[in-house]
């Protein structure tokens, strides 16, 4: 049995590059499984709006570029400006304070997050609001004491910690490339960033957005003997295997082959399909869909 590969996840909730990587993501949960013992690190890209206000962002530029990355990458995006511009910190700090109080709960608490930033216009730097982006996630996890534990010291110290983790990134593989970041007076990595290592000290990190290639380079490098599960044959395959109810190009992703091209279009009829046998239930969300197992 091989080994477990230790699997540092960068990343930020408000990072459409981050969100757009999904599918590469879900290809690592499909193809590894539990071979990859993943742990996730919140950047803080910006704890107030100011320095993108400052950058000349404003709701409708946001909402415009949003739809460049959904015709690139094909996740799913709303279209509806917000009302103003946000900061990041208040929805990395509950992604914490879910890893604090409930661990295995943590990775669907940040895809709640990610889907309230890309398909919704609630403002995530309000309680209220977060409040509202994890109501589709509270059969998993205590939403209101998440939230509510914003201003705990251990949330706090623990979100600092990531920060501080995430700045880092000087002299690595990742500034050498020039995916890194500073934006506050550290080289920080950018999301979304991932650093694999094996138990007996060898990494390799990819940095920042790459194709699933890299990923995939990168863990054969480190590890011949990781078991590889083939592309999907089923889309409800896919649905039991990944942690999480996935959005269809993230079904698309596990299902095309190497050197294949990925067919959204055949994934989502065979997602409607199966929703036809009732084995699996569509959920809409902004321009796409989730999908969940029924049974």
């Amino acid at each position: 049995m091989p080994s477990s590969i230790a699997t540092t996840h960068f990343s930020d909730p408000h990072c459409p590059w981050a969100y757009s990587a999904s599918p590469a993501l879900s290809v690592l949960h499909w193809r590894f499984g539990d071979q990859l013992d993943w742990r996730h690190v919140m950047i803080g890209l910006a704890e107030g709006p100011e320095r993108y206000v400052a950058a000349g962002y404003t709701p409708t530029r946001s909402a415009q570029s949003f739809r460049t990355f959904e015709r690139r990458f094909g996740m799913p995006f709303g279209g509806q400006p917000r009302e103003r511009v946000t900061g990041t910190g208040l929805a990395c700090r509950v992604v914490v304070a879910a890893r604090l109080a409930q661990p295995e709960a943590e990775l669907a608490v940040f895809r709640a997050l990610q889907f309230a930033q890309f398909t919704t216009t609630l403002l995530l730097d309000r309680e209220d609001d977060l409040r509202a982006a994890l109501a589709p996630v509270a059969g998993q996890v205590d939403v209101d004491a998440v939230v509510g534990a914003l201003d705990d010291p251990a949330v706090e110290a623990a979100y600092q910690q990531d920060r501080a983790e995430a700045r880092t990134a000087a002299g690595r593989p990742i500034e050498a490339q020039g995916r890194e970041a500073d934006t506050d007076g550290a080289v920080r990595y950018t999301a979304p960033s991932i650093i694999f290592a094996t138990e007996d000290g060898r990494s390799l990190e990819v940095g920042g957005f790459q194709p699933l290639e890299s990923y995939d380079t990168a863990l054969a490098n480190l590890d011949v003997s990781l078991e590889r599960r083939p592309a999907a044959g089923d889309v409800v395959d896919v649905l039991r295997a990944l942690p999480y109810a996935p959005v269809t190009r993230e079904v698309a992703a596990c299902m095309t082959t190497n050197l294949g091209e990925l067919d959204h279009d055949a994934a989502e009829q065979a997602l409607i399909a199966a929703a036809g046998e009732g084995l699996v239930r569509r959920e809409a969300i902004g321009s796409g869909a989730l999908w969940h197992l029924t049974r």
